[in-house]
């Protein structure tokens, strides 16, 4: 039976093709973006901005106007390159080539009673 597994010399690293990129990532990416603009403009010319206001001083058309001129510059797409890397680095996890190190929890906890010391 052959050995299922690619060792670290001969395994070939992730290729995805432009098209795959394309349809994958970046038409879903541009849409969302485009439906989360659209639902942030249509909010702000009815007057349905209410759940913009997070704090009691907020002001809602404030929050609402700010954040959809914000989101019309956030570009949350990825280049081709850095998504083969991730998936390249999940396959070397998957096949043991890369060491994972537990969290400790003391650790995490400690982080914890930190984080709770400077919200309060």
């Amino acid at each position: 039976m052959e050995n299922l597994t690619q060792t670290a010399s001969n395994r070939q690293p992730n290729k995805m093709s432009w098209w795959t990129y394309i349809s994958t990532h970046l038409i879903p990416v541009w849409l969302k973006s485009f439906e989360d603009n659209f639902k942030m403009w249509r909010d702000l010319m009815t007057g349905n901005y209410a759940n913009y206001a997070l704090l009691d001083d907020d002001d809602p058309f404030t929050e609402c106007y700010e954040w959809f001129w914000a989101s019309i510059n956030m570009d949350e797409t990825y280049p081709k390159e850095f998504l083969e890397y991730l998936q390249d680095l999940c396959d070397r996890i998957d096949n043991g080539e890369e060491e994972l190190v537990p969290m400790d929890l003391d650790q995490l906890k400690r982080i914890e009673e930190l984080l709770e010391d400077v919200e309060s």
